[in-house]
């Protein structure tokens, strides 16, 4: 799959229609011109219609990027929470691509929503993913931590191996660990970072930074890991460019599970 991220600047149809064109089979849903395009506060009709700018061009819309809300306090932000993981079943979608909170404040009560809402998920046939970014889950060790605090089936985690990166500036990389933590991870974003005068950088084409994509997509299938994937960032200015870095992410991604399989 390739998220909507790439596409930021557009609609979110358009979006899909380009994602579509360089010959992805899903969409992960994020942010398009500022906004969620899915929020556990979207109508019926709003969910109903980024479902279909996705299907009338081929696209499963199989990821949902969404967050917690615990400056809610904890009950609201669990009834919260269960709204959106509505909204990504009515949407089709899979998977609930979560990003933790950066609060340490909120890390115990950020655990314990997890704990109530991953039986929901389940009922819904929904997993919930938590990727790297930052906070609670700056690395490796803290993604494995949740993974034990909640231990649940319907959670898992996303390795980002560029937000491992970035979010340590390189001080932890996200090779040696794959195998490791492949057991409790359910999808992976296809991301890179390079660090440019001390300053890290994802919005890059995949193989143009820092990640070894071989070590880490090798490392997490001779762990167990059977996917899915799904690009994130791409470099580009134009939108030609993009277009272009869309469609060369996908056959850098195949090349490298080819070799896997092999």
């Amino acid at each position: 799959g390739c998220t909507s991220r790439p596409y930021a600047s557009l609609a979110f149809p358009e979006a899909c229609r380009r994602i579509a064109a360089a010959g992805y089979t899903d969409v992960g849903v994020f942010r398009n011109l500022e906004e969620c395009c899915v929020t556990s506060e979207s109508t019926a009709a709003q969910v109903a219609a980024v479902r279909a700018a996705a299907q009338d061009v081929g696209l499963t819309p199989s990821m949902l990027l969404g967050w917690t809300h615990l400056d809610l306090g904890l009950e609201a932000a669990v009834d919260d929470y269960r709204r959106l993981i509505d909204k990504a079943a009515a949407l089709g979608a899979r998977w609930l691509l979560d990003p933790g909170t950066g609060d340490q404040a909120h890390y115990a009560d950020y655990y314990e929503l997890m704990r109530r809402a991953a039986p929901y998920a389940a009922q819904r046939g929904i997993g919930i993913t938590l990727k790297p970014h930052g906070g609670i889950t700056l690395t490796a060790e803290d993604l494995i931590r949740a993974s034990e605090q909640v231990n649940h089936p319907a959670f898992g985690l996303c390795y980002d191996p560029g937000n491992i990166v970035y979010y340590t500036n390189g001080e932890h990389r996200p090779e040696p660990d794959a195998k490791r933590i492949a057991s409790v991870v359910s999808t992976a974003i296809i991301k890179d970072c390079a660090i440019r005068d001390g300053e890290p950088d994802v919005m890059i084409t995949p193989g143009e930074g820092l990640v070894d994509f071989e070590a880490v997509l090798g490392g997490l299938c001779a762990g167990g890991f059977t996917g899915p994937v799904y690009v994130e960032c791409v470099g580009g200015e134009t939108l030609a460019e993009i277009d272009r870095n869309v469609g060369s992410a996908l056959s850098f991604v195949q090349q490298i599970l080819a070799g896997v399989e092999r």
